[in-house]
């Protein structure tokens, strides 16, 4: 339950602490006082959205502590420059961590949230929250969580498959153009380098025929060197040696340029043939966005694979459509589960609700919970839920938002939140002005529910009824003063004496 409360720099809020007790108690004071203040203090500690707007006038930061038993401390720190932090027991936590404890730990049952009964998905979590269905709905939610995956996948499969199929003809003639090139590792350098020879033929033969005549004309280097070697004879032996090398590389020199010259021919018809390829090769290059014959082959290759992958789509997509019949098959389960579960709880939820509701003047409350299937899977199952309410004698029942007033609907929520309390462990529960729209008696009524739900667990409520107000054990009073710097809000609980004079006072209005 909650503890303590501690409140610094927070709207007009400077400095709160305060203790808070087990059972029932009640929280009042004037309109503009800052019980609203201090519930949207609470909220925020127990992961709200978090505003620097709220930080008093004049501050950097506000903090917020809540204590809840002996163990359990959250705090909230939040700064001018939009900086929130969260702590639990001095260790920083997200927001999602955040929430998921504040939801073990309290119910703030705020003013608009009689209103969301008549929303289909807040009915819905009702009848879960009393049904205490927490296993059911944790496997049904793994069930759908597969399924749809499955489901995804296969669609995503068969859109891929149509598309690659209505490409089909385009990527087998690109890849039969490419097999026909018959693509071959640094051709483009080979042809270019024969293009050229070819081109220039008569220069490099002319240029060959003139390093021939210089090499082994009469007068060349050959027959120089072969004549210095016969002077010099025996007479330097290690120069007639170096003059033997030259001579023999001299030779082979001769030897590749006359090759050389013999392959070297005009042929204007292979000159054609070389042209022709590299105009194609080029072409291919330009076409496919590529800069290499290398390039060119990877996608040769690539373009097979496709290929190869249309013959197993059909394979594939058989594959995942019975992985899909098995995820809906485990999902149909798993839904039908969920639905029992939650019809189980609904007979006794109308005849809690009923008797509850004429114990709050309903006289003629008839209240039953409709289950129908969806006709598709959604997130939280296969369950439309409504809950059917009539106030008069003789009357159909209808949903609860198109039939029941502001008063009904506000003692309908008591009721819910009354019967939710019994079937759950939840330690807290702060109620923000549910009484709101009846008076009297049946305010009476409300307070002694509220009084009885407090048997288990901490009850709050915040109130402008003193029929309420009187049921309390505790009673805390908020009010606001004025200083020379600011007006503040502050809260103080109240002795027996001060508490039957604040009633008194409530009654006077």
């Amino acid at each position: 339950m909650l503890t303590h409360l501690h409140i610094r720099n927070y709207a007009l809020i400077s400095h709160l602490d305060i203790d808070f007790h087990e059972g029932f108690s009640v929280m009042t004071g004037e309109t503009g006082a800052g019980k609203s203040i201090i519930l949207g203090a609470l909220n925020l500690v127990m992961g709200a959205r978090a505003d620097t707007k709220t930080i008093t006038e004049g501050e950097e930061r506000c903090v917020i502590e809540a204590t809840f038993g002996e163990d359990i401390i959250i705090r909230r720190e939040l700064n001018t420059n939009g900086r929130s932090r969260s702590f639990v027991n001095d260790e920083i936590v997200n927001q999602t961590e955040l929430k998921a404890l504040a939801r073990q730990l309290i119910d703030i049952h705020s003013q608009h949230e009689s209103l969301m009964l008549g929303d289909d998905l807040f009915q819905l979590q009702i009848v879960d929250s009393i049904a205490n269905n927490q296993t059911q709905q944790d496997a049904y939610a793994a069930a759908y969580e597969h399924y749809t995956n499955a489901l995804q996948e296969l669609r995503k499969y068969q859109q891929r498959a149509a598309k690659a199929q209505a490409d089909a003809d385009y990527v087998a003639f690109q890849w039969q153009q490419l097999e026909d090139a018959h693509l071959q590792a640094d051709e483009m350098e080979e042809l270019e380098e024969e293009e050229y020879r070819l081109a220039h033929a008569e220069e490099i033969q002319t240029a060959l025929a003139t390093a021939l005549q210089q090499l082994d004309g009469d007068n060349g280097a050959l027959s120089l060197i072969h004549a210095s070697k016969s002077g010099i004879g025996n007479r330097a032996s290690e120069m007639e040696e170096r003059l033997n090398s030259v001579e023999i590389d001299l030779k082979d020199i001769i030897s590749d340029i006359q090759r050389l010259y013999d392959r070297t021919e005009r042929d204007p018809m292979r000159l054609e043939q070389v042209q022709e390829r590299i105009s194609m090769l080029q072409t291919l290059m330009k076409k496919h966005r590529v800069q290499t014959i290398d390039e060119l082959m990877t996608l040769h290759e690539e373009l097979g694979l496709q290929m190869q992958q249309l013959a197993n789509y059909d394979e594939d997509i058989a594959r995942l459509q019975g992985e899909v019949e098995v995820a809906h098959s485990a999902l149909s389960e798993a839904a039908e589960a969920l639905t029992q579960s939650r019809f189980s709880p609904c007979s006794l939820i109308a005849s809690r609700l009923i008797e509850d509701m004429q114990r709050l003047g309903v006289k003629h409350a008839n209240v039953a919970v409709q289950i129908t299937p969806t006709d598709d899977f959604t997130p939280t199952g296969k369950d439309d839920v409504q809950f059917m309410f009539a106030a008069n004698l003789n009357q159909s029942l209808r949903r609860v938002a198109e039939v029941a007033s502001g008063g009904e609907i506000s003692r309908l929520m008591l009721c819910i939140k009354a019967l939710i309390a019994s079937t759950n462990g939840l330690p807290t529960i702060i109620f923000d002005e549910i009484d709101t729209g009846v008076s009297g008696a049946i305010a009476g009524q409300m307070g002694e529910i509220m009084r009885q739900i407090a048997a288990s667990r901490q009850v709050i409520s915040i109130t402008h009824l003193p029929q309420v107000a009187t049921k309390g054990e505790h009673h805390y009073l908020v009010y606001k003063e004025d200083t020379d710097v600011r007006t503040e809000t502050h809260i103080r609980e109240l002795t027996p004496q001060e508490h039957a004079s604040e009633i008194e006072k409530m009654r006077s209005l």
